[in-house]
């Protein structure tokens, strides 16, 4: 069977409320398809007509009596309003039946009014996270969907293309959100490091579940495969730190392990030459493979017209806003070596070494700004996805 494009959009309200993590638990751990992009956008009134008139004869196909209730919601709750748009954030998934395993994770919302609360598993995410409350009478009263999703490849079809429209003329930062005090807001980039996509796995939306602690905003995403270019650039700074912290560490090693083999006492004269040979080449293989880790390819063995190339593996680069943004999110990240981090933060809960440590965050707002840069965090390619899968059908 071909393989589909499918998408979820998380809802305002989901957002608003800190459960994206949650569902995208949920998404990553149940379905084996992949998530091929991300993107946070800030409806208009015009998308948010276009797809709730949209959306209405969808559901009117299946579910006449919702398709009005699903028409209203939408046109609520993804205009804007207070003068501010809201935030929804669209996933892109691809891989065979990709609507209909994404539809039935997501879940049902026609519900009996007259049914028990027990009846409500917690299966899906709508059974946990969505709303439908009836009146006395059997009348909607309350309505909150969390998440929506075609139930049909041709349905996705029909909506694809009016995402794509708008996602490619949007900036991929919201950048409409509203302080008290703007001067003393922050942003910072978190990337979700390659290990937690090597398999279908819950750790990247349980990792966003734990940074919503901070109670910060998100303001942007995407799904990225960094190229060894961006890596060597992105990792810069750390090349020289590994040699002044490594290499005299292994030069003293290399005098001991020489002097046990040869039975036989040398001069600390031999630290400077063995530094600055056996050390720095170690420090530079151990920044070689922090590249590697990074992109999928050592810098020593990619060529250069590849150097540029995307990656092999994925991150999730998220910038997050706020006040104190940079210190709130290290603080629930800890420290470099998961071994030595407290309880409760994530590379403690998730970590294994300093390498294979979950997750990055920039120590400071001049640093998020420069690693933002060598991401080109604006850039984001679910348009270009999308109009991909369209063009091959």
């Amino acid at each position: 069977m071909a393989e589909e494009l499918s998408y979820i959009l998380i809802t305002p309200y989901t957002i608003m409320k800190s459960r994206t993590g949650g569902v995208i638990a949920r998404l990553l751990s149940r379905a084996d398809i992949e998530l091929v992009s991300a993107q946070m956008i800030a409806p208009t009134r015009e998308l948010a007509q276009a797809y709730a008139e949209g959306l209405r004869e969808t559901v009117k196909k299946r579910a006449p009596r919702a398709a009005e209730l699903f028409h209203d919601y939408v046109l609520s709750a993804f205009s804007p309003s207070g003068g501010r748009r809201h935030r929804v954030m669209m996933l892109l998934f691809k891989g065979e039946n990709a609507c209909s395993k994404l539809f039935s994770i997501a879940g049902d919302i026609q519900r009996d009014p007259s049914a028990e609360f027990d009846t409500i598993t917690g299966e899906t995410i709508r059974d946990t996270y969505a709303d439908l409350v009836f009146d006395e009478t059997g009348k909607v009263k309350y309505f909150e969907p969390a998440v929506l999703t075609p139930p049909s490849s041709e349905c996705a079809i029909e909506r694809l293309k009016l995402f794509a429209d708008f996602a490619e003329k949007e900036p991929n930062l919201v950048e409409n959100m509203k302080y008290e005090n703007p001067d003393a807001i922050e942003r910072t980039l978190v990337i979700i490091k390659p290990e937690n996509w090597r398999y279908p796995s819950s750790k990247p939306g349980n990792i966003i579940d734990m940074f919503s602690r901070t109670g910060l905003r998100i303001i942007g995403c995407k799904v990225h495969r960094m190229s060894v270019a961006q890596a060597l650039e992105f990792y810069g700074p750390v090349k020289d730190a590994l040699r002044s912290k490594l290499a005299p560490k292994i030069a003293e090693k290399a005098k001991s392990t020489l002097e046990a083999e040869f039975d036989f006492q040398m001069s600390d004269e031999v630290l400077t030459p063995l530094r600055e040979s056996v050390g720095t080449a170690f420090a530079d293989d151990q920044f070689a493979s922090i590249v590697e880790f990074m992109s999928g390819r050592r810098p020593d063995e990619c060529p250069e017209d590849e150097l540029d190339a995307p990656g092999l593996v994925k991150c999730m680069p998220l910038v997050y806003e706020g006040v104190n943004a940079v210190k709130r999110i290290r603080d629930v990240l800890g420290p470099t070596d998961p071994t030595k981090a407290p309880g409760g933060t994530i590379r403690r809960e998730f970590g294994s070494d300093v390498m294979v440590n979950t997750a990055h965050a920039s120590d400071s707002t001049e640093n998020a700004k420069r690693e933002m840069g060598i991401l080109d965090i604006q850039a984001n390619n679910l348009a270009p996805v999308i109009r991909e899968y369209l063009k091959s059908l």
